[in-house]
C-alpha cells in the first residue's frame, strides 16, 4: 500500500479515538436492522415448520394463540384444561390419532411435558441414551436440558413445587431419568417428558401411601387383626419405586382428569373436516389447524416489524447525520493539516480523495465489524428458533 490508501490509513489511525466512535456508531447502524431481521426470518421459520408438521390442535376455547403456541412450544398460559374423557371422546370412532398434552408443571424450572409414547412418534423423536419413559414416575430428557442440568440416564430430576406455601397442594415428585432425547433442534430440547399418568401424580391426582403397617404409630387412628386405621397426617410418597410403585391409585373419575390440550392426526382429509365439523358448535372444545393461527400471529409481527424497520431507518438516518456532522467537523478542525498538503502541491481534488478514502477505510471497518458481529448472532439463532 502506498500513495493515498497509506496516507489515508495513517490518518485513520493517527485519529483512532475518533475512527473507533465513527466504526462503532456505524456498525451499530448496520446491525441491529440486519440483526432483527434474521432473528425473525428464524423465528418465523421455525415456528411454520412447527405448525406444518402439527395436523390439528384440540383445546378449551379460549385464546386460541395460546392453545396453539401451548401444544407446539409448550408456553404456559391461563388456559382453561379439557379431560381424559375428551380424549377419549375424540378417539373412539377411530377419525383420528389422540395424543394428549398435559401442560401444568415444571421440572427445575423446564416444561414438565404429560403425552404418551405417539408424541415421539409424532415428532421423530427417540432416545439417543436409555429408554422413552415405560413405568410410572419415569422421565426422559430433551438434549438441552440434560446438558444444561448435567444429568443423564440414572439421574433422577424433580417437579417444581405447585404450591409454595399452600400445605393442602401435592409435594414435590421426584422423578428417574430413564433416557435423553436425540436433539431435534425444537422445543422438544428444552422440555422434560413424562406419561401422563406421572403428570397426575405431580396433580395430586394418582397417589401412594407408604404400607400403614410401617408407619409411624403415632398416625394411626387403630388397628385389629385384620385392618389398619390411619390418620390424614400420613404422607403421600414423594417417589416411584420398585417397593411403593404397586400402591399409587386415583382418586375419582379417570375421564375427570386433566390435560392442557391434545394433538390431533386424523386419518385423511375427510376425518379431519368431519372433527372440524363435530366440535363447530361444541361449547367447550375446539380444533384448530396451527398453520392458520400460525400465520395469523405471524401477520401481528410483521406489523410490528414494519413499526420497528420505521423506528430503525429513523435511528440510521439519525447516526448517518449525526456521523456527517462529525467529518464537516473533522475537516474544519485539519484545516491547517489541509493547507500543508496544497502547500505541498496537492490539488484540491486530491484532498477531497483522500477525505473520501478515509470515510471509505471507516464504513469498510463498520461493515467488517457488523459481518463479524452477525456472524456470531446467527450460531445462536438455532437456539433462538427453538424456544419459539
Amino acid at each position: 500500500m502506498k500513495g493515498l490508501p497509506l496516507l489515508a490509513l495513517r490518518s485513520v489511525v493517527h485519529h483512532r479515538t475518533q475512527s473507533i466512535i465513527l466504526v462503532l456508531c456505524l456498525a451499530v447502524t448496520l446491525t441491529i436492522p440486519a440483526g432483527v431481521a434474521l432473528g425473525l426470518r428464524a423465528y418465523e421459520s421455525a415456528l411454520v415448520a412447527r405448525a406444518d408438521a402439527t395436523p390439528l390442535v384440540a383445546g378449551a376455547r379460549g385464546y386460541r394463540f395460546d392453545l396453539v403456541l401451548a401444544a407446539l412450544a409448550f408456553r404456559r398460559a391461563d388456559q382453561p384444561s379439557i379431560t381424559w374423557g375428551d380424549a377419549r371422546a375424540l378417539g373412539r370412532d377411530g377419525e383420528a390419532l389422540v395424543i394428549p398434552l398435559h401442560l401444568m408443571h415444571t421440572a427445575r424450572g423446564r416444561p414438565l411435558v404429560g403425552t404418551g409414547p405417539e408424541y415421539f412418534e409424532l415428532r421423530g423423536l427417540h432416545a439417543a441414551r436409555g429408554t422413552l419413559p415405560l413405568v410410572l414416575g419415569e422421565a426422559v430428557l430433551g438434549a438441552d436440558v440434560s446438558d444444561e442440568l448435567g444429568l443423564d440416564v440414572g439421574d433422577t430430576i424433580t417437579s417444581d413445587p405447585t404450591g409454595l406455601y399452600d400445605v393442602a397442594s401435592p409435594g414435590s415428585l421426584t422423578m428417574h431419568v430413564s433416557g435423553v432425547l436425540s436433539r431435534s433442534g425444537t422445543a422438544d430440547d428444552h422440555a422434560v417428558f413424562v406419561d401422563v399418568h406421572t403428570a397426575w401424580v405431580v396433580d395430586g391426582l394418582l397417589h401412594g401411601h407408604a404400607e400403614a403397617t410401617a408407619v409411624d404409630p403415632k398416625l394411626l387412628l387403630g388397628r385389629d387383626a385384620e385392618h389398619v386405621a390411619v390418620g390424614p397426617a400420613l404422607v403421600e410418597e414423594q417417589e416411584v419405586t420398585e417397593r411403593n410403585l404397586a400402591s399409587f391409585h386415583l382418586h375419582g373419575d379417570p375421564d375427570a382428569c386433566p390435560l392442557s390440550a391434545l394433538l390431533l392426526v386424523p386419518r385423511d382429509r375427510k376425518a379431519a373436516t368431519l372433527l372440524s365439523a363435530r366440535l363447530g358448535d361444541d361449547d367447550r372444545l375446539v380444533v384448530l389447524r396451527p398453520r392458520d393461527v400460525v400465520d395469523e400471529l405471524l401477520a401481528y409481527v410483521l406489523r410490528i416489524e414494519a413499526l420497528v424497520d420505521g423506528l430503525l431507518w429513523s435511528l440510521g438516518l439519525a447516526t448517518l447525520l449525526l456521523v456527517g456532522l462529525v467529518l464537516l467537523l473533522s475537516v474544519r478542525l485539519r484545516r491547517g493539516e489541509i493547507a500543508t498538503l496544497r502547500h505541498l502541491g496537492a490539488a484540491p481534488s486530491t484532498v477531497v480523495r483522500l477525505l473520501a478514502l478515509e470515510v471509505a477505510l471507516l464504513v469498510l471497518a463498520a461493515l467488517s465489524l457488523s459481518g463479524a458481529v452477525l456472524a456470531v448472532g446467527a450460531a445462536w439463532l438455532p437456539d433462538l428458533a427453538r424456544v419459539v
